[in-house]
């Protein structure tokens, strides 16, 4: 059986990264305004902290792309000189 937190991870990496960013922002809003127990604030911070990762495997992964896509494009243009 998978614990609440292992389903909680799941549930991040099925986000896209626009709404993993949304959400992360509205995480973000809520800490900063305060007026959360210690429970609910860590339960935030966690949440984020997943938020964070999703958002950051998706930078990666576009990242990756246009380098692959630069260096497709210059490896061509060496071709035609």
């Amino acid at each position: 059986m998978t614990s609440k937190t292992e389903q909680t991870a799941a549930a991040a990496e099925a986000l896209g990264y626009e709404q993993a960013r949304d959400e992360l922002i509205e995480v973000v809003r809520r800490l900063e305004a305060g007026g959360t127990t210690l429970e609910e604030s860590l339960a935030l911070w966690e949440r984020g902290e997943e938020l964070a990762k999703v958002c950051r495997r998706w930078l990666d992964g576009a990242r990756a792309r246009l380098d692959a896509a630069l260096a497709e494009e210059e490896e061509g243009d060496g071709d035609g000189l």
